[in-house]
């Protein structure tokens, strides 16, 4: 089984106002066996004159010591222009009982971790723009005797071209059990770079949920659970791209870490058969309302969609995109559902064909009360399932995560 040990961590602030890590990466040191051999007397010839006489004394032969060969191999010894995730690479004949440390300019210790299979020490953390470093590899002391080896290699100074990375959702973010988590790119991200940087981001949920990165597109990618969030659950994810080569000369230029929470579970389904939305909070049928969906020529999408934003009041305005058949309205209560602009919302003037007739351009129509009601009752991510009208939901029109299975879902990410 491969051994893998991670130090422990705290965070002065150094000159410059650089944060410093400080950590020790250590395996267990076991004393070495001193191995002896001995040779026993033995009988000589008798000489003229003389009886049998025992000439020959026991001997005992203590050879020197071995000690185990160690050696940094990369990076080279004063190597410059080193990338920020960079491994520390030795050589040992006694990996279990080498030390390996690495210490900035300042002497402070850096947390990583060792693998004593590979030889290696990976940071945890991406190295600082421009800095050196200096690293001693020994094995345990015999005799008095060390065997240490030192070296030293510098950082690549920051570059000129780096790839912002930003969050959609912040720190105390409450959410619904359809979000997805979301990570924007300010440059496309080559192919042959996206698993690297899936790597380097982590989602970390309690209670436990299996879930996958997915690309939206180049500068887009997702993470969803195998099934919705579980209803209250805790959930941290790290990015940690500060470095991260990312293509043609372009590196990662930040780290973030978001902490946020998911809310009760609240699912609404749609069903055009029915001509009625079902609600149930956390398992259970809280309401059932009357609908009016999309008529013919502008039918509503069938497929899984989440609640993406809500506005109280707005206005609905597509004279823009459509100058003779296009319309202004005042909306109460709007929730998105898609990027072509499907909304749940409040639609007085058909509350009279509400569960009977679809007469909307897309919408999920309901009445005024029932739109202020449930416009209270949803959080951003909140599930929305729509059935058995004239068009299915294209992905991408939205956040459509949930709009495939789990297994074609995995098949957007690169690892």
């Amino acid at each position: 089984m491969k051994a893998v040990r991670q130090g422990t961590l705290s965070r002065p602030v150094g000159r410059s106002g650089r944060r410093r890590v400080r950590a020790t990466m250590a395996v267990l040191v076991a004393g070495t066996m001193l191995l002896t051999t001995a040779c026993s007397g033995s009988k000589s010839a008798s000489w003229q004159g003389g009886g049998d006489t025992d000439t020959g004394a026991a001997a005992t032969a203590s050879p020197e010591p071995t000690l185990s060969t160690v050696a940094v191999t990369s990076p080279a010894a004063a190597a410059t222009g080193i990338e920020a995730w960079s491994a520390v690479k030795y050589t040992s004949d006694d990996p279990e009982n080498t030390t390996v440390t690495v210490t900035d300019d300042e002497g402070e210790e850096v947390e990583g971790t060792v693998d004593t299979d590979e030889n290696t020490w990976t940071p945890s953390e991406s190295m600082a723009w421009g800095t050196k470093y200096t690293v001693n590899v020994a094995t345990p002391a015999v005799d008095g005797k060390n065997n240490t080896t030192t070296s030293d290699f510098t950082i690549m100074k920051k570059p000129a071209n780096l790839v912002r990375v930003t969050s959609f959702l912040g720190d105390g973010a409450t959410v619904g059990v359809g979000m997805p988590l979301i990570i924007k790119f300010s440059r496309a991200i080559p192919e042959k770079y996206r698993a690297t940087v899936e790597k380097k981001m982590v989602v970390t949920a309690t209670p436990s949920q299996e879930g996958t990165w997915h690309w939206i597109s180049s500068t887009e990618i997702h993470w969803r659970p195998k099934v919705y969030w579980e209803a209250n659950s805790k959930v941290s994810y790290k990015v940690q791209l500060k470095g991260v080569e990312m293509g043609d000369g372009w590196y990662g230029k930040s780290d973030l870490t978001v902490d946020m929470k998911i809310g009760r579970s609240l699912i609404m389904t749609v069903s055009n058969k029915t001509k009625k939305m079902t609600v149930k909070q956390d398992g259970k049928v809280i309401k059932t309302i009357p609908v009016s969906l999309g008529k013919k020529s502008t039918p509503s999408s069938s497929g899984t969609m989440v609640v993406i934003e809500k506005k109280e009041h707005t206005v609905f305005d597509t004279t823009d995109t459509d100058p003779e058949n296009g319309y202004r309205t005042d909306i109460d209560y709007a929730q998105r559902i898609t990027w072509s602009g499907q909304y749940i919302h409040a639609a007085p003037w058909s509350e009279g064909v509400q569960g009977r007739t679809n007469v909307s351009h897309g919408c999920v129509n309901v009445s005024e009360a029932m739109g202020k009601w449930l416009f209270g009752k949803t959080l951003m991510g909140d599930v929305i399932t729509v059935s058995g009208t004239e068009e299915k939901l294209k992905n991408g029109n939205g956040w459509t995560d949930w709009n495939m299975s789990y297994d074609e879902y995995k098949k957007g990410s690169y690892l």
